[in-house]
């Protein structure tokens, strides 16, 4: 499952495709300063975008920690999705891309063979999150999971749930039903490229 994701565009180009949805992002613990970073991985900071006092066409962009400790201490960072009604603390999680691992192919590698997801025609694209407040971490994003769609079948069989850009705006919105928008994306709608 989603370990490792990458966003390597700025603030600025962040609040221009939120715009195009008509969505004003504000921030309200300040604009926050987001480096290019090709792995984001479990414990680090990322950016959400969140509802701002159920406003439709607002949100907020805050940075906050993936993954909060589960009973067993371990790190909830991604979230099964199935038979969930999520009707509260929903989030965007930003990225433009995201990585799976498969064995390698070649029996002498070490490693595990390492796989770049983009969204085709693209700069970034949104995974469907939730947040919640724990005492151990404070607040904390997890990524939610589904069956995986046609690019992802054969690398994994688990996927994050990516949401089309016409969602975005209704995943925010808790009033409309978490099951009505977690769907796969079309085939070919993911790039594939072996990047380890």
């Amino acid at each position: 499952m989603c370990n490792d994701y990458r966003l390597m565009v700025d603030v600025a180009s962040i609040i221009e495709e939120f715009a195009e949805l008509k969505i004003k992002i504000r921030f309200g613990e300040g604009t926050p300063n987001l480096e290019a970073r090709e792995d984001i991985k479990i414990t680090d900071v990322g950016p959400i975008v969140r509802t701002l006092a159920g406003a439709r066409d607002e949100a907020e962009l805050v940075q906050r920690r993936w993954s909060w400790p589960g009973p067993n201490k371990r790190p909830v960072y991604n979230f099964r999705s199935e038979a969930r009604a999520f009707d509260a603390n929903r989030c965007l999680i930003i990225a433009d891309g995201f990585y799976e691992f498969t064995q390698p192919k070649d029996p002498k590698k070490k490693r595990k063979d390492k796989w770049l997801f983009t969204k085709k025609g693209e700069r970034i694209f949104c995974i469907a999150g939730i947040w919640r407040e724990t005492p151990d971490v404070g607040q904390a994003f997890t990524m939610l999971t589904m069956e995986p769609g046609p690019d992802i079948a054969p690398y994994h069989d688990r996927q994050i749930v990516i949401l089309d850009r016409s969602l975005w705006a209704s995943w925010l919105d808790p009033a409309i039903s978490a099951t009505s928008l977690i769907r796969p994306l079309s085939a070919g709608t993911l790039a594939v490229e072996q990047v380890g």
